[in-house]
């Protein structure tokens, strides 16, 4: 099932309002369970970010064919990676 846009900037809007990590996975894995959700550090994704908010950065997943990849396309994402960047000193 692909990223419809009212989900994405649903999406969006929570990533850019919530400063705590886990309770925006935990709010964003009960809202779209249809989607696979991945986090992990900002330095484990080498590709450019779909868009960044706050402490995230939020890559688009493709895992429609064998391998699953990043994609820049929301009508071909059926997931998200959250990679959350460290804080500035």
């Amino acid at each position: 099932m692909a990223l419809a846009a009212v989900e994405l900037a649903e999406i969006e809007q929570l990533l850019a309002t919530s400063d705590a990590a886990t309770q925006a996975c935990l709010e964003l894995r009960r809202k779209f369970p249809h989607l696979a959700w991945i986090r992990c550090d900002a330095s484990d994704v080498t590709e450019a970010p779909f868009r960044s908010f706050g402490a995230f950065d939020l890559h688009l997943l493709d895992s429609a064919d064998h391998c699953a990849q990043i994609t820049d396309d929301p009508a071909r994402a059926t997931g998200i990676v959250l990679a959350k960047r460290e804080a500035k000193s």
